[in-house]
């Protein structure tokens, strides 16, 4: 995610469809690939690679390029002044496909995506498609169900029902995984009560540990660890956490209980294959993220399997089955999140 939240930038006016543009611009899409042929593609992030977000499109690239699909370059911590120029860099350096998230830098990035229409743009945003620009698509961590499921664990393993949250910036991508948890929580435990803050900040563990353990002192005895620093905080002080985006279990075995897993590769597959096909539109790539598409899942309990009730594993399973064949939706709600 960038450092700048994107409300602070509203997409103008000035995007607003033209029929004759978006017909000429549509008519400059790329030609199809031929099948030997591999993708360049780049990608510009504005945080460390490691930044739990950007790692997850960063994994899903280098494991196509493992597979020989594309040929990939990326560049991390681009200033959101900088991120134009690198954007027509790569651009101009022949890459067919540039990822990136761009939701302090959306004029700029759809601007740039018209001087370039034989080149595919697949952007993290908040905004939605436009057919003036027919080759921009957006997409997002639309992670809900699997915030929901880690919900319903959180609120069987509280026991101070008392949970702290610590989120970067009360933006739709953050607000609808929280909002998602907390409804899942009150599946097992409606009476819990949640202490909500924001670091204002994508990247600043030392805040976010600061953060939580102000939340510990307030009662919580398990943390939705929205930002790295979180799950350190609840390791030291010894209370539970849920992780976002990432597995984390592994660095915290007897810290992180579950984590809401963001799988990136359905969205930049799709993607790549319509590339190559010559078919590259613009549309809502968010659809890719959810859970029936494959998009996300929960992360293994691994030191936690047989620690979390068993009615509790019960109605995750019955919830996931829904969820998977459609007769369950977990509600999209972008609304901020406050504290009870």
């Amino acid at each position: 995610m960038p450092n700048i939240p994107h409300a602070l930038f509203p997409l103008s006016r000035r995007r607003l469809l033209r029929a004759g543009g978006a017909l000429a611009a549509a008519a400059a899409l790329p030609a199809p690939l031929f099948a030997q042929e591999k993708l360049k593609v780049a990608a510009v992030y504005t945080v460390p690679f490691e930044q739990q977000w950007v790692s997850r499109i960063h994994k899903a690239a280098n494991a196509a390029k493992e597979r020989g699909d594309i040929d990939y370059a990326a560049t991390e911590n681009v200033s959101n002044t900088d991120y134009e120029r690198v954007m027509r860099e790569y651009a101009e350096a022949g890459n067919k496909l540039i990822l990136g998230e761009v939701f302090g830098v959306e004029d700029a990035a759809r601007a740039v995506a018209k001087d370039y229409p034989d080149v595919a743009f697949l952007m993290g945003s908040s905004f939605k498609p436009d057919d003036a620009v027919p080759n921009f698509s957006p997409f997002d961590n639309y992670i809900q169900d699997a915030s929901y499921l880690t919900g319903i664990i959180a609120g069987a393993m509280t026991k101070s029902k008392n949970i702290g949250m610590v989120g970067g910036f009360p933006i739709p991508e953050v607000n609808r995984l929280m909002n998602a948890f907390m409804a899942g929580v009150k599946e097992t435990a409606p009476d819990t009560k949640f202490q909500v803050s924001f670091i204002g900040s994508w990247f600043d563990p030392p805040k976010a540990k600061e953060t939580a353990f102000a939340q510990i002192d307030g009662g919580a005895d398990l943390l939705y660890a929205e930002r790295f620093g979180v799950s350190d905080a609840a390791k030291e002080r010894k209370v539970l956490a849920i992780g976002n985006v990432i597995d984390t279990q592994s660095d915290y075995p007897d810290t992180v209980v579950a984590s809401a897993l963001w799988h990136f590769e359905p969205t930049l597959d799709k993607a790549i294959a319509e590339v190559k096909a010559g078919t590259f539109k613009a549309a809502d790539y968010g659809v890719y993220s959810f859970m029936k598409a494959g998009g996300c899942s929960i992360a293994p309990l691994g030191s936690f399997e047989g620690k979390v009730p068993a009615e509790a594993m019960a109605r995750v399973a019955e919830k996931e089955k829904a969820i998977k064949d459609g007769s369950f939706t977990v509600e999209i709600n972008d609304n901020e999140p406050k504290s009870s």
